[in-house]
């Protein structure tokens, strides 16, 4: 039997770097027991790992944090989303349930069944959701431990063209999307990225995609911790859907240095 993977890791920064980049999204890893539960067949699995990973978000965090005078820390999904989405709410505050994509998937990007019905999501939301939830939490109090706050950037990337399950798609689909939170997105943070992420033909606000990630425990409560989400475009960095990185990824890579080390500052 295969070794159980790694669900997440904390790569760890400079000791008194507040910033955490948040990569929820990049893996395409669906472990053996939970593959058993999909209906899908082996090629269609793949095609929808094509459309529904943020590819390449992880190398280029990686690659922002190399370029990066402070080093900051990261939290990295080694699972893919279609096992459970760590950024969604476990609960009915969750509007993608909508769509069958709660925390735990039951349609895919094109509105198929994933899972048959009746699945119970709970063994799920058990094993991989809630230790996932308390990781990133604990990151975040420890940000705050050593640096006095916390920083989470949000890294994801998204189609050029509007999938099915897109309960926003119809609006603009701006290179740079910044997802932002009215609690915890303060104007400096949205002008610093707004700027870092200036020359790949504009940035816009909320859409596709709103919102941003911050642990539950902090949300709407702790104006110590600050977020922003960068949605960027598939088409900039990458071939669609799915395939290789392109030079683009560099670029983008050292903007969000850029943006990192400008929040060193703030």
């Amino acid at each position: 039997m295969t070794p159980e993977p790694q669900p997440f890791q904390l790569v760890p920064g400079a000791a008194g770097s507040p910033v955490l980049l948040h990569v929820p999204h990049s893996s395409r890893v669906v472990p053996e027991h939970v593959r058993d539960g999909m209906v899908l067949d082996d090629e269609a699995l793949e095609a929808e790992l094509d459309h529904i990973t943020d590819s390449h978000t992880a190398d280029l965090a990686a690659r922002a944090t190399e370029a990066c005078a402070v080093a900051p820390w990261r939290f990295v999904n080694g699972l893919s989303r279609l096992v459970v989405d760590p950024e969604r709410f476990p609960d009915e505050r969750e509007e993608m349930l909508a769509a069958g994509m709660g925390a735990v998937y039951t349609r895919t990007t094109h509105r198929e069944p994933l899972r048959p019905p009746g699945a119970d999501p709970e063994p799920l939301l058990d094993r991989y959701f809630h230790p996932y939830a308390r990781a990133m939490t604990a990151a975040v109090d420890e940000r705050l431990a050593v640096a006095g706050r916390a920083v989470v950037i949000d890294v994801h990337s998204y189609p050029a063209t509007a999938l099915p399950y897109e309960l926003h798609g119809a609006g603009p689909r701006p290179p740079v999307c910044l997802g932002t939170d009215g609690f915890h997105t303060p104007p400096g943070l949205l002008a610093r990225a707004e700027a870092a992420f200036s020359g790949f033909g504009g940035t816009g606000l909320n859409s596709p995609f709103p919102g941003t990630y911050v642990p539950l425990k902090h949300y709407g409560t702790d104006r110590r911790v600050t977020a922003l989400m960068i949605e960027i475009r598939r088409d900039l960095y990458m071939t669609e859907p799915g395939g290789p990185a392109g030079p683009g990824l560099d670029a983008l890579a050292s903007a969000l240095a850029g943006l990192v080390d400008g929040l060193m500052d703030a």
